[in-house]
């Protein structure tokens, strides 16, 4: 109990110390026109796909068994390591194979679900997008970060949260380099193992405390201390389900359930991480800065398409894991459209492109883009 305590004190020190500001959101150039050519005429193009071959824009057979699967791959691997106390090293082969399907759940079903983008039935997504918590994060922070910050300021500095520098970490061109810099294409891959635990131990609480102090959390009175219920609550459930059930129930000695879960963590952060990098914080991509009178000197359109890349679209098995991530310059495009489209509405967006002279950034392999990559880290080291 004192150790929880200190721990608090800590963290509210931490909290009180933030220095954080209201956010003033930034304008794009012509954002609402209706007559931007090169949006106004792919959205045309992909719409009239949807509707010549009579499809529906949201998950179709192939998504829902692929649901199955990786929720499957997730829960039956734990199952099997509470009720048969497995040898540690068939216990971390079972973790990781939970790491994997539970990155897929993130990458594929989450992702779509909370973007509205899965179903056309909002009970379906609000459900299926809370299988985020089988990751141990918190639903009401990531649509904050992701579909608001992430998807409208795309690669902008201070707006842009996944870009924003974290601990040794330079993402952006536009911040303070540190000596230490210089190395961080070498410990990058550390950091990013670590990601998701931290995530799941500390983030959020941060990161909530920030968006309040910011206005992006506009809850307030009863339905903000909810909130916080709420988020504590999932944190608690998450470590007790995972944790604590394997140890005081089904008596698995609490050093092998930990080593698992911190193996499972460890993929898990690598597989999440590396995948969203190689979207955006890649050689080729642009970092783009407001005026100072808050605008970009873009359409919304065309600054997705100049601040993201897509990479390994012809790879099949990767495309179906990785929930068309891959495809990120069509998600960013058409984000309420099932990923599962994604290959085929490329070819539209990819022509359109070319058509409007708009630029279409794409890299053939896993390896290529992980080189690019690499050499943004090591370029950005040596900013500023």
């Amino acid at each position: 109990m004192k150790t929880i305590f200190i721990f608090y004190g800590i963290y509210m020190i931490f909290v009180i110390s933030m220095k954080t500001t209201p956010f003033q959101p930034l304008r794009f150039v012509d954002q609402k026109a209706t007559d931007a050519p090169f949006l106004s005429t792919v959205r045309e193009r992909v719409n009239n796909y949807f509707v010549q071959n009579n499809l529906s824009k949201k998950a179709n057979a192939a998504m829902k068994w692929k649901t199955v699967i990786l929720l499957a791959g997730y829960i039956f691997p734990f199952l099997y390591f509470c009720f048969n106390d497995p040898s540690l090293n068939l216990s971390v082969l079972i973790w990781i194979i939970m790491a994997l399907a539970v990155s897929g759940i993130g990458m594929s079903i989450m992702h779509d679900a909370n973007h509205g983008a899965y179903s056309s039935s909002h009970k379906v997504n609000d459900w299926l997008g809370l299988t985020i918590n089988l990751a141990g994060a918190f639903r009401y922070n990531w649509k904050i970060q992701h579909n608001i910050l992430h998807h409208t300021y795309t690669n902008i500095t201070h707006y842009d949260d996944d870009i924003d520098d974290k601990a040794m970490l330079k993402l952006s061109p536009h911040t303070e380099a540190k000596w230490y810099h210089q190395f961080q294409w070498i410990y990058a891959f550390l950091f990013y193992a670590i990601m998701t635990i931290y995530w799941s131990v500390a983030k959020d609480f941060l990161q909530l405390t920030r968006y309040t102090k910011e206005g992006h959390n506009r809850l307030q009175g009863a339905e903000n201390t909810f909130l916080w219920v709420r988020l504590v609550g999932l944190k608690f459930a998450y470590f007790v389900v995972l944790i604590g059930v394997p140890t005081f129930i089904f008596h698995i000695p609490i050093s092998k359930t930990i080593t698992g879960f911190l193996a499972m963590h460890i993929v898990m952060g690598l597989v999440l991480t590396i995948v969203f990098q190689l979207a955006h914080t890649i050689a080729g991509t642009e970092h783009p800065l407001p005026t100072d009178d808050l605008k970009i000197e873009n359409n919304w359109a065309i600054h997705q398409m100049q601040t993201t890349a897509n990479f390994a679209t012809k790879n099949n098995w990767l495309s179906w894991y990785v929930g068309g991530l891959n495809y990120q310059i069509e998600h960013h495009l058409f984000p309420n459209i099932c990923h599962v489209h994604y290959p085929a509405i490329s070819k539209i967006v990819r022509e359109s492109a070319k058509e409007f002279q708009v630029p279409y950034l794409e890299f053939a392999t896993v390896g290529s883009a992980l080189r690019a990559h690499i050499e943004v880290l090591k370029r950005f080291a040596n900013k500023k």
